[in-house]
């Protein structure tokens, strides 16, 4: 009997789709087994998402709040349980795992604290009136989650969408169906009404359907292939909303650094926390020529070669654990071994550990001389390394790329740093720091194959309801002076 993977109304259903299988990509076990929503079950949980609407909309701002923050305690009391099925589903190290959930618990006060500064309600007196600012939900969203984040990335979206009303039916990755489940079975808990957050699992499939689907708009998080995708199918449907947040091919850049080992510590955390999948790891590390340079990338290596890398749970802890699947392990190898045969230099070489697991090593080319590199992002622990003259080369080199997520600078000198700020082309930009450093405080979102300018984080309000404009007046009267040419 398939399991009861999908919450539709309410209630707990099983797909009776394609089967849908989940496999430990630490030890290449199956985890789970269910069955995909089909294109009927898709259907049925947007039309209680719609009939669920106006309900939730019209409710109380306070009573929507309540079971939102209820929700927060649910993931607190929840955590150490909902970390292992992370955890044990996409290989995420423990200790990051467990980050990750109270990532999702601060997310509710933070997302409070955003509706109330950029969607709330403000009056001015006119002179005929008043001028009154108000901000509507859209009505039913699609939310699409990613594998690297499973618990955190949709939540990013769900938590502030639900508190301006909107309903939504939420498709996670088909790598992470338990983690979807168990955090859906949360909001159950809290309270949340029917029809107002409904779950749908299953691959490309049923992500197709939901997007064609009678829906007000998508959330999307993923790759920037899948984005584009859905860009295309809502091109000329002006009334749905559409907010994409895709990866990015993130240059750092390494220039005139006193402190060689804490710059390494913030070009392997850039590259390679999380196994190197976040999308704002950096993917290309652009150093100076000359022997400072030569001894930071000796350093980097060296540092690189030397990464604890383990099953998630594993003491030590380890640094990274798999990637998310042994298939995707071996199309990163693939990848670096293509980048040395257009003429880069293998500098630390990427090994797939095990051909049954997503275990692999860090992998670092030096592809200054490379010819045809493609301007991709490879998520996973592959960094490239591109030597360059001057600085304003590499300004140049970290902007050639038509992403435009997360760049960054490592760099004692702060006219570097002003020049650098001024001309990187990202919407994130950070200063002797880790390109994966973003403040859930501050907007996340990039520009190019990045994004579509509607960026997420502490902007997910400005997305989640529109902005309605009033002028009003409480009497219904003559003006004391017409307008030329009327006679009354």
């Amino acid at each position: 009997m398939s399991e009861l993977s999908n919450f539709i109304k309410g209630q707990w259903k099983a797909g009776s789709g394609e089967q849908l299988v989940t496999i430990n990509p630490a030890n290449g076990e199956q985890t789970y087994a269910s069955n995909a929503a089909t294109a009927a079950d898709v259907n049925e949980a947007v039309a209680a998402a719609r009939a669920a609407f106006d309900d939730w909309a019209y409710r109380p701002l306070e009573e929507r709040i309540a079971i939102v923050t209820k929700f927060r305690d649910l993931l607190k009391e929840n955590a150490e349980e909902l970390a292992q099925t992370i955890s044990e589903e996409v290989g995420k190290p423990l200790w990051e795992a467990r980050t990750e959930v109270t990532t999702m618990a601060n997310k509710v006060d933070i997302s409070l604290t955003s509706y109330g500064a950029r969607t709330g309600e403000s009056r001015n007196k006119v002179a005929d009136g008043e001028a009154v600012l108000r901000h509507r939900p859209h009505g039913v969203f699609g939310v699409f989650g990613p594998y690297n984040f499973p618990g955190h990335l949709p939540n990013g979206h769900i938590v502030p969408a639900l508190i301006a009303g909107n309903t939504i039916v939420f498709k996670p990755s088909e790598y992470a169906p338990r983690t979807a489940i168990k955090t859906v079975a949360l909001w159950e808990k809290a309270g949340v009404p029917a029809g107002v957050v409904n779950l749908v699992n299953g691959g490309r499939d049923t992500g197709i359907t939901l997007g064609q689907s009678d829906i007000d708009g998508v959330l999307f998080t993923g790759s920037s292939q899948t984005g584009a995708a859905l860009h295309k199918q809502f091109a000329g449907q002006t009334g749905k909303l559409l907010a994409l947040e895709m990866g990015g091919n993130n240059p750092l850049v390494v220039w005139n650094v006193k402190d060689i080992d804490a710059a390494v510590f913030m070009a392997v955390s850039s590259a390679f926390i999380s196994a190197g999948q976040r999308c704002t790891c950096a993917r290309r590390i652009i150093v100076q020529k000359g022997a400072e340079g030569d001894a930071f990338v000796q350093r980097f290596v060296e540092v690189a070669s030397k990464l604890g890398v383990g099953a998630p749970a594993a003491e030590p802890a380890p640094f990274m654990g798999p990637v998310v699947s042994a298939a995707v392990a071996g199309k990163l190898v693939q990848a670096q071994n293509d980048m040395v045969a257009k003429g880069g230099k293998l500098l630390l070489e990427m090994r797939q550990l095990d051909p049954n697991t997503g275990f692999v090593t860090a992998g670092i080319v030096d592809t200054t001389d490379a010819k045809g590199i493609a301007d991709e992002e490879w998520f996973g622990p592959l960094a490239q390394v591109i030597r360059v003259d001057s600085f304003d080369d590499a300004i140049r080199a970290a902007n050639a790329t038509q992403y435009g997520l997360a760049s960054g600078l490592l760099s004692n000198d702060e006219a570097l740093w002003q020049k650098f700020n001024l001309r990187a082309r990202a919407g994130i930009v950070n200063w002797n720091r880790p390109t994966t450093g973003a403040a859930s405080s501050a907007p996340f979102g990039g520009v190019g194959k990045s994004g579509n300018h509607r960026p997420s984080a502490y902007y997910a309000a400005d997305y989640c309801a529109y902005p309605v404009a009033s002028i009003e007046n409480s009497a219904l009267e003559l003006p004391a002076k017409l307008s030329p040419g009327m006679n009354f």
